[in-house]
């Protein structure tokens, strides 16, 4: 049996092979973490670009379409009330 190999329970670990593998799960995980922020720092960017070239800006689009639904509703409801049956 090599120096490097224990013998637990009735398999043979190569602590060698072992620990390079968790070094390079550590490194993976890091490079890859790396690589998420570097997107959510592109997407970040990017929307906050196509927020800034909006004509509009969001809250008042929602508050003339808020606006334009209540109207609809009312007079949607008129009518409704006022149709002969």
């Amino acid at each position: 049996m090599a120096t490097n190999q224990k013998f637990f329970g009735g398999f043979q670990v190569n602590r060698g092979m072992l620990t390079v593998g968790a070094a390079l799960t550590g490194i993976g995980a890091l490079v890859g973490l790396t690589g998420t922020v570097l997107v959510c720092a592109a997407l970040a960017n990017a929307g906050r670009g196509w927020f800034q070239q909006l004509e509009t800006h969001p809250a008042a689009l929602a508050q003339r379409t808020m606006h334009q639904a209540k109207a609809a509703s009312a007079a949607g409801l008129e009518a409704w009330r006022s149709c002969p049956n």
